[in-house]
């Protein structure tokens, strides 16, 4: 992670206040003076403005903190609480994907299989990945990774942050569609345990295509939706610059969809997102998973699968009520002794 934190637009404010105090703290030690009064009192000020801005985010501003460039990836999650990490690569069919990584691994002593998507840092990185957006071929890849952690008995993390699959023609032509939807059959059958995070941004079929598990963790600040909220301006509103309109629409915030019983915990970040503190953000998420984990590996096979089915059939609700039929001529056929009228 780089030192300096790059400010948001809406994060100016603070950004500018903390360098007002490293300059207070550096002229005080180059000039032997002391500011501890002035510096105070600035620092004061600051967090009271930290707690403003952050303590009421508007969606569109959780969604710049998801994509935040030095937002933690999957394979610092890797590095910071999994130990003996053993990349997989390739799908046996056509190559290997880098938007996706995976590989065995070790998780507080307890052996796993880590899958996840992967952004880069750089744009030479950012190119090999993709962006993070996965070709049919990462998809693959993954769900071999879920059958071989089927087939000896360890459980499947994964982590998701994805703007969406990658629509190109390439992609199409290898059956992107097809790819997705067998994942999700898969998954939904897997006979171990699978804890899905949404640790940035959750798009589309990109990100559910390895999103099918037994409990869905949510950072904070992540996103989750079925579309981009530039995606679904431009679709309804013809304006792509009215995403942060959308993204309030479209109820992409982990609060929300905690709300909705989509998601089963939110794990909360530092304060400002998860790119502040590392350290601090890896052991919230850590012990959140250890967590679900130690209450999974309790269930029998049997037992897993028939939860995770009864937890996705509980998605969303509906309302019964009396069905209307239409007469051949169109008028509404109304239980007998009611008046009906022509429409």
């Amino acid at each position: 992670m780089a030192d300096e934190i790059v400010a948001l637009e809406f994060e100016k404010p603070i950004a500018e206040l903390e360098s007002k105090i490293e300059e207070l703290r550096s002229c005080a030690a180059s000039e032997h003076m002391d500011f501890s009064e002035e510096i105070r009192t600035l620092e004061e000020k600051c967090e009271q403005l930290k707690h403003q801005i952050y303590g009421s985010l508007t969606p569109w501003q959780r969604v710049l903190i998801a994509r935040h460039p030095q937002r933690p990836y999957t394979c610092d999650y890797i590095k910071a609480f999994c130990t003996d990490f053993m990349e997989l690569q390739g799908d046996r069919s056509f190559s290997d994907d880098a938007s996706i990584v995976g590989g065995l691994a070790m998780f507080e002593g307890r052996p796993v299989v880590v899958i996840g998507h992967q952004k880069g840092r750089t744009v030479q990185e950012s190119m090999r990945r993709n962006f993070g957006m996965p070709h049919p071929e990462g998809y693959r890849k993954a769900l071999r990774l879920m059958k071989l952690a089927e087939k000896f008995k360890r459980p499947v993390l994964c982590f998701i942050d994805t703007p969406g699959a990658y629509p190109g023609i390439g992609a199409e032509e290898r059956g992107q569609a097809r790819a997705i939807a067998f994942n999700l059959m898969e998954m939904a059958a897997l006979k171990t345990p699978i804890i899905c995070t949404i640790i940035g941004e959750g798009g589309s079929g990109g990100a559910l295509a390895i999103g099918i598990g037994d409990r869905i963790l949510m950072c904070e600040h992540a996103w989750y939706s079925v579309i981009s909220p530039e995606g679904c301006a431009a679709i309804l509103f013809r304006d792509a610059s009215r995403a942060p309109e959308a993204a309030a629409a479209l109820k992409l915030t982990a609060p929300e969809l905690k709300s909705l019983g989509i998601v089963d915990e939110v794990i909360p970040e530092p304060r400002g997102g998860a790119h502040r503190d590392l350290p601090a953000m890896a052991q919230a998420l850590k012990t959140a998973i250890l967590t679900h984990l130690d209450q999974l590996q309790a269930l029998s096979s049997q037992d897993l699968m028939e939860k995770r089915y009864q937890k996705f059939r509980s998605l969303g609700t509906w309302r019964e009520s009396e069905m209307v039929q239409l007469a051949p001529t169109g008028t509404r056929r109304r239980p007998r002794g009611q008046k009906i009228a022509n429409t």
